[in-house]
């Protein structure tokens, strides 16, 4: 059995990020979903579709971006940037999950918002998208995440995982499943461990066989 864990990064609460001084990055990505009780092919259910993009970089990630703390609160700077690539969709302090600081050299602090919608407003959400000011040029495209696995232990949530993501996006889709009740820990630990397996012997394919 497969000891991989999920990932865990230092999680601040929203107060403390608040206080962290000028020297300090924000950045502010909502993470949309809905319950989906449909069936990949009548049998494999969909459970929850959730909803993520590409970007101009070719990474995958969630709809928003930096926040400039010296002219925006972070609510009305995540609507500002989710105006430009999802169209009127509004996030409110409601909606706010957490806080991370990432690693690396650079000070940043990501905060994650989450909102459940109905099925069709997830719908409505990436038909705007398409007609939004940053489609085809920032934002390459929204997609839905595959939240199951198949037979094969790879297909599905395991495959996704094996994408490039930027920053702490794959990060945060993970904590969100777990801290929303979306998928069990074991399944999501499960699920990584097949993508990491994946991407290992990708690798060793590229690699020249040692003499």
């Amino acid at each position: 059995m497969s000891t991989t864990t999920v990932p865990e990064l230092k999680q601040i609460s929203r107060e403390e990020a608040m206080r962290l001084g000028p020297g300090w990055s924000h950045s502010c990505h909502a993470m949309l979903y809905a319950a989906n009780p449909g069936q990949l092919f009548g049998r494999i259910p969909m459970r929850f579709s959730v909803l993520m993009q590409m970007r101009f970089d070719g990474l995958l990630g969630f709809p928003g971006g930096f926040v400039d703390r010296r002219f925006w609160s972070l609510e009305d700077g995540l609507n500002r940037v989710l105006g430009l690539g999802l169209g009127g969709l509004r996030l409110t302090e409601a909606d706010y999950l957490s806080s991370h600081l990432t690693e690396g050299p650079h000070r940043v602090v990501a905060h994650l918002y989450a909102r459940q919608l109905t099925l069709e407003q997830l719908h409505a959400v990436e038909i705007s998208a398409v007609h939004s000011r940053d489609h085809g040029l920032e934002v390459l495209g929204l997609v839905r995440v595959p939240l199951y696995t198949q037979k094969d232990r790879v297909g599905g949530f395991p495959n996704f995982l094996s994408n490039a993501f930027v920053s702490t996006a794959k990060y945060q889709l993970l904590f969100a499943l777990k801290v929303l009740n979306m998928m069990p820990s074991e399944k999501l630990a499960e699920a990584l461990a097949s993508a990491t397996e994946k991407q290992k012997k990708a690798l060793e394919k590229l690699l020249p066989a040692s003499s």
